[in-house]
């Protein structure tokens, strides 16, 4: 019987409630890591999920092939670093873990990781059905609106009994595919600080009349966030100019600082200085006398982007390297990859991810204020937290027997 049709085995039944000795709130990336690595040791686990079945939003990763995880996560800055430092250095790392589950893993040149079957579904049902052998119960359609401490744990949706509870019920990225903040929620009415939730890795919407010559073009440029003079976030790598704003790979990786009030710059020409495009337009305007200014630079940028760079007059080579951009906003949740933001990390212990308010309450995932980068780290952060959490839960619960 698949994992995600609820057996219920190992279950003590009476008065209606059922004893287990973990349950996971959410049973996504790191919900499910969770769920294996403390089946694994033994421990009856349940994994609770709003969703009508495990695992949906892993399926859109990677434009549905799943970048898995990185090979350089170690090195990345993900957001409170510090924190997530040694759950992402006792990870056994994505080959081994997936591995252990009969998923083969490729690396590509960049360092991102992938199944080698190229498929997001392969990785879920790897997943699922380590779950189902390492002894999890997965109960779909089961959200949780509450969680009260008892003497011996905890009572979920007063119902379900567990001497430890992990929340891994994500941020609030995607809400279709199951990240609706109910996590968040839940944290919070225990007693956590929760940092105010905003989308990240999300097209940012900007306001310029230039938008529309640009539509469509692809470039490869520096991006930086800006406020009040102070740069929030920098990135370099491809920028798709969309109808309504800014999207591609850099554009998104600054995006948790975009708001409204800020400016997106864009540096057209980031491998040169200010000074050496400057003398190189100059030379040229010298061998070309006859070139308008966006003649000049089609010999270095798309032809429709040099023609938006002269229509915002000033400088060229100024203008090149500070092309800049009113925020207004981002798309928002709906389309967000990730969720900047989450549980306080300074309210939980780093080296077993439990909280520190509340003993026997532990959180991994999106649900904890630590975000990456495009490429894989998210989920990798997902596989670390998530098998920390769970080995933490159930060796406490073990040694306390």
């Amino acid at each position: 019987m698949r994992a995600d049709q609820g057996r219920g085995t190992g279950c003590e039944e009476g008065n209606g409630e059922v004893r287990y000795d973990i349950a996971i709130v959410g049973a996504g990336a790191s919900g499910l890591a969770a769920g294996i690595a403390a089946g694994r040791t033994g421990v009856r686990v349940v994994l609770l999920e709003r969703m009508p079945r495990a695992g949906k939003k892993i399926l859109a990763t990677g434009n549905g092939r799943c970048n898995l995880g990185n090979r350089r996560a170690m090195e990345h800055p993900y957001y409170n670093r510090e924190f997530a430092a040694h759950a992402l250095k006792t990870f056994v790392g994505c080959e081994s873990f997936f591995d252990s589950l009969g998923l083969a893993v490729q690396e590509d040149s960049e360092g991102r990781l992938y199944p080698r079957s190229n498929t997001a579904a392969s990785v879920l049902d790897a997943l699922r059905f380590g779950a189902d052998r390492a002894g999890c119960e997965i109960r779909c359609d089961c959200p949780v609106g509450s969680i009260e401490p008892t003497r011996d744990g905890f009572f979920i949706n007063q119902s379900i009994a567990a001497r430890r509870v992990i929340i891994a019920a994500g941020g609030c990225a995607a809400p279709a595919q199951g990240s609706d903040g109910s996590g968040l929620s839940l944290l919070r009415s225990v007693g956590h600080s929760i940092v105010e939730p905003k989308p990240a890795l999300v097209q940012i919407q900007v306001s310029s009349p230039l938008l529309g010559m640009l539509k469509g073009l692809r470039a490869r440029a520096g991006i930086r966030i800006e406020k009040n003079g102070q740069v929030l976030r920098r990135a370099e790598g491809e920028i798709l100019f969309a109808g309504d704003g800014l999207s591609g790979i850099a554009a998104m990786e600054v995006s948790r600082e975009a708001q409204k009030g800020s400016r997106a710059v864009l540096d057209l020409l980031p491998e040169v200085s200010i000074d050496e495009l400057a003398g190189l337009l100059s030379r040229w305007r010298g061998a070309c006398p006859a070139y308008s200014d966006a003649q000049l630079l089609t010999g270095l940028v798309p032809r429709r982007v040099a023609e938006a760079v002269v229509k915002n007059a000033g400088d060229l080579a100024f203008v090149c390297k500070n092309f800049a951009f009113e925020v207004i906003g981002t798309r928002g949740f709906a389309h967000a990859q990730v969720t900047a933001g989450g549980a306080c990390v300074g309210e939980f212990d780093p080296w077993t991810m439990e909280s520190r308010i509340v003993p026997g309450v532990y959180a991994c995932g999106e649900a904890l204020d630590v975000d990456g980068g495009c490429g894989g780290f998210n989920l990798q952060w997902a596989w670390a937290s998530g098998v920390l959490a769970g080995e933490s839960a159930a060796l406490k619960k073990i040694a306390d027997q």
